[in-house]
């Protein structure tokens, strides 16, 4: 899978009231220019697949050519993302929203909330040279 014509992107949970309404909040700042994939699409699976690991669905990804950065670790290179998309909107997957009314309650807004402070994780993307 050639990822590196994809990036940036950010890849979220699109089961989640939460996660979605973070997505689309994410999309409105960087007015389209970053690309959102959904944990469940046949994009995100496969970058699950190809390039994430078992903690994959624990947290949000913001993925660039180096560096795959999940939860907690992933905040300040997304912020920094926003700032500095430059180009047209590339964003040609639309947000998925596929929750249930259960996702939308005050306990599943907290957890979800509180998964980003507990969760963090960086996986580097270079190739290693054997």
């Amino acid at each position: 899978m050639d990822l590196e014509k994809k990036l940036p992107l950010m890849i979220y949970d699109d089961r989640c009231y939460v996660c979605i309404q973070f997505a689309k909040t994410v999309n409105f700042f960087t007015k389209g220019k970053l690309r959102m994939v959904g944990h469940y699409t046949e994009l995100g699976k496969s970058i699950r697949d190809n390039f994430l690991d078992a903690s994959a669905l624990e947290m949000f990804w913001f993925i660039n050519k180096d560096t795959a950065f999940g939860g907690r670790a992933a905040i300040y290179p997304l912020i920094s993302a926003i700032f500095n998309l430059t180009g047209t909107s590339s964003n040609k997957i639309p947000i998925q929203e596929s929750c249930d009314i259960g996702c939308k309650d005050s306990m599943a807004v907290f957890f979800r909330s509180a998964s980003l402070i507990t969760h963090s994780k960086k996986i580097s993307l270079r190739k290693q040279d054997n």
